[in-house]
Formats: C-alpha cells, structure tokens, sequence
C-alpha cells in the first residue's frame, strides 16, 4: 500500500491523469482518491519509487 500527497491535484481532470499515470506504471493497480485532501491511496506490488517519478513527470510531485 502506497499513501501519497499530492498538492497538485485539484480537480477532476487532475484525478483522470493521475489514474491514467498510475496505471501507465501497473496495469493491475487499484487506487483510492480523495481529492480534496490530495490523498491517493496505491495497492500495488511495484515500487513507491516508480510511481512518484511517473506522476512527478506528469506535474504531479508528492509532497
């Protein structure tokens, strides 16, 4: 499980690429939002380390 922030996301379209992210990075992926604490919740069995450069890339940087 991978717990993130990220400040960046604030709207829907925000929630859109950053799941279209996640799942570039695992297909298998699931993940959980709340966006109006910018919390995405990660299930999957690839390093944090992927995904906090995958969506760092797309403007998306965990705080």
């Amino acid at each position: 499980m991978i717990e993130l922030t990220l400040p960046t996301m604030t709207c829907g379209h925000c929630v859109r690429s950053v799941t279209e992210t996640v799942q570039r990075v695992d297909a298998a992926a699931t993940l959980k939002i709340d966006l109006p604490t910018h919390h995405v919740v990660i299930d999957s069995q690839q390093p944090t380390d992927r995904f906090v450069a995958a969506l760092t890339e797309e403007g998306y940087a965990p705080a």
